[in-house]
């Protein structure tokens, strides 16, 4: 494929006929940590919400932990989707509940368990059409995918400063001394 005449370098010209498709955020959020605790302030949107750890891994227990919100953002798609699913098709789901556990098994295997409960006058086709809209939920989706967390460089990214007299920056205990800039 040849660069159209427009006085640019080939270089500037993109082949938009193999470009891939852009991504366009559709959520976003902010979690921030001070001090010396285990508390985050979370930013989604104007919405404020916080995470902290049990006592027996030396949080407050302040707020729900990390996996208290993996499992909440789930199940709240979960609900959301059968109850905007239900609504186009005008069937009578009166209540969507979803139960979830995040349950440890051997050699460090996790796993999520989820039942969802629907309450309304639904018949059973209707039930296994909920349930089969269930498996593919944004967050679900997400989850059972693994979608992949790309790591985004930032201006504002921490930088190590060596410890002085320290020659390779790293402590007694092996890591890396430092400060954040």
């Amino acid at each position: 494929m040849t660069a159209p005449q427009t006085g640019h370098s080939p270089e500037d010209t993109m082949d938009t006929t193999t470009e891939a498709p852009a991504f366009v955020r559709s959520a976003a959020a902010v979690a921030t940590s001070t001090g010396e605790d285990y508390r985050v302030e979370i930013r989604s949107g104007h919405h404020k919400l916080a995470a902290d750890e049990p006592p027996s891994v030396g949080g407050a227990d302040t707020a729900t932990t990390p996996v208290g919100l993996l499992l909440s953002a789930l199940g709240s798609c979960t609900a959301i989707t059968l109850r905007m699913y239900a609504q186009r098709k005008d069937w009578p789901l009166e209540t969507v509940r979803v139960h979830l556990g995040y349950e440890k098994g051997p050699e460090k295997s996790v796993r999520i368990t989820r039942r969802i409960e629907l309450l309304g006058d639904l018949d059973e086709a209707q039930r296994a059409r909920l349930l089969d809209i269930a498996d593919r939920t944004p967050v679900t989706r997400a989850v059972r995918g693994g979608t992949p967390i790309v790591e985004q460089a930032h201006h504002g990214a921490v930088r190590w400063q060596h410890a002085a007299g320290s020659g390779s920056g790293a402590g007694a205990d092996g890591q890396e001394a430092g400060r954040h800039e």
